[in-house]
């Protein structure tokens, strides 16, 4: 049995013409209310106040006709009331509906996977524009989050592949008695095991960093003092492999940053350096300001970059070909990391190189906040 209609099953150019005609007729019916009640009594005294006598037999033909003509014009002035009302809900509906059923399409498509961006004609109206704009800032936001989820699933897939491949083969040698189980085989396993736990922490951290998800919580403080607390920490590390660290004397910058997010992309800066600058070699830092902008530049004088990989220092898992045959402990994502801190707080980070074996520096601006009053 079919479920009969209800007013909320209703479209809404219905709704909004019943709306509208009971608005028309209650205006009706009150009108003609107060017309029933006091017109006849005043055109009755308006008559008398003309001269009629009272008993004169030709009132009540008058009044008569004042009633016909009363009821008549409010008969006409309803149906054209209506009329119009049918007129205007055909108009604001055809309005309202179309942009109405493109939301409607998009949001179905959007459920499918489809990304399509919603186009709103001019005159449909500032509110249902703002609807679609916020529907489009939805929609751009997902597929950039659906592309970090499938590159982030593709990288994945591509960076587990080595260390598990080792893992296994490692397993499958000691199993079939071809190795033995000794220290080395324990320390290489263990450093299999280490290299995806680092992997899996700096996946989360890009991740979130490159869909905006990084808190930062800014506060007024010298960079300077940011960039020694980072040289300190890692001074044990350069002594242990030979290389020079040294942060430059300079002028120091007051800016508004999060010193832990900052402290973590010049954390990855200083390791990159430090992998890929052999024994001997150094890395300084240099602190500098301009009007508008604090700079930190790490330079070193290791490996250098080759002018056609330079663009891709910052892609995620990328790795010049010196990273490939010195150093497999690096993730490939620190530099990624590093760049996505440093555009969530305003700023920028870039990278120069003369060229292969030449060393390079990494340069990292952020815009000065001064401290307010």
């Amino acid at each position: 049995m079919k479920r009969p209609t209800r007013p909320k099953d209703w479209s809404l150019g219905v709704r909004l013409f019943v709306a509208q005609s009971l608005v028309l007729l209650a205006a009706i019916a009150t009108a003609g209310g107060v017309a029933a009640i006091l017109g006849p009594t005043l055109f009755h005294d308006h008559l008398i106040a003309s001269g009629h006598v009272p008993t004169s037999p030709e009132i009540p033909h008058i009044e008569q006709a004042y009633l016909d003509s009363s009821t008549a014009s409010l008969a006409v002035a309803m149906v054209v009331a209506i009329g119009c009302a049918l007129g205007v809900t055909y108009y604001v509906t055809r309005r309202i509906r179309r942009p109405l059923e493109k939301l409607s399409t998009a949001a179905k498509a959007l459920s499918q996977g489809s990304h399509e961006l919603v186009v709103i004609e001019a005159g449909a109206g500032p509110e249902l524009a703002n609807l679609a704009a916020a529907f489009n800032d939805m929609t751009t936001q997902l597929a950039a989050t659906e592309q970090t989820r499938l590159r982030l699933l593709g990288d994945l897939a591509h960076e587990l592949r080595t260390p598990l491949a080792n893992i296994q083969a490692h397993l499958e040698a000691v199993d079939d008695g071809v190795a033995e189980w000794d220290a080395d085989t324990r320390s290489l396993l263990l450093a299999e095991t280490n290299h995806l736990s680092r992997l899996a922490g700096d996946l989360n951290d890009v991740s979130r960093a490159e869909e905006g998800r990084v808190t930062i919580e800014p506060n007024v403080q010298s960079l300077r003092d940011v960039v020694a607390d980072v040289v300190d920490a890692h001074q044990p590390k350069f002594d242990a492999k030979d290389v020079t660290l040294a942060l430059l004397p300079g002028e120091d910058a007051v800016v508004a940053i999060d010193a832990i997010r900052i402290g973590q992309a010049l954390n990855n800066l200083v390791n990159n350096a430090l992998r890929h600058t052999s024994p001997g070699g150094s890395v300084t830092i240099t602190v500098q300001k301009t009007q508008e902008t604090a700079l930190v530049a790490v330079a070193d004088t290791g490996d250098g970059i080759a002018p056609d990989q330079l663009r891709h220092v910052f892609d995620r898992f990328y790795r010049g070909d010196t990273a490939r045959t010195r150093d497999a402990a690096g993730s490939g994502i620190g530099l990624t990391i590093a760049r996505a801190l440093v555009e969530a707080h305003g700023g920028q980070l870039t990278a120069v190189s003369p060229g292969s074996g030449l060393g390079s520096t990494f340069t990292l601006s952020l815009p000065i906040r001064r401290t307010p009053r």
